[in-house]
């Protein structure tokens, strides 16, 4: 019996890879094995920078908050500790976006936590 080895399978799985490797340097494009190592090194970096991205963006939140905070006279630890005594359900993202974006609201939670 002759050996089957599907090549219509084949091809669309290396058409799979290449058409997903477009875009990119040289033969990182369209030299199989160039493009599939490409291909699983970018997927391995990109759920490995969805988990930093989180990280890079908390520590932004913190200086954010810290830089408005210290123009009124507290400590970004001083600030969140007060907070948290007070029970106040606002998070890093939303106080690094009042105190980038509306410092007058910022200013005024201060006040309501001193």
């Amino acid at each position: 019996m002759p050996r089957s080895v599907n090549s219509v399978a084949s091809r669309a799985r290396r058409k799979k890879i290449l058409k997903r490797t477009r875009g990119n340097f040289l033969s990182r494009k369209n030299v199989w094995t160039v493009a599939k190592n490409t291909y699983e090194k970018g997927l391995t970096y990109a759920y490995r920078d969805r988990k930093a991205k989180k990280r890079e963006f908390r520590s932004l939140w913190i200086q954010r908050i810290n830089a408005g905070a210290r123009q009124h006279g507290m400590s970004y630890s001083q600030f969140m500790g007060k907070l948290a005594k007070q029970n106040v359900g606002l998070n890093r993202k939303v106080l690094a976006d009042l105190a980038m974006n509306n410092p007058q609201a910022f200013e005024a939670l201060i006040n309501s936590v001193k």
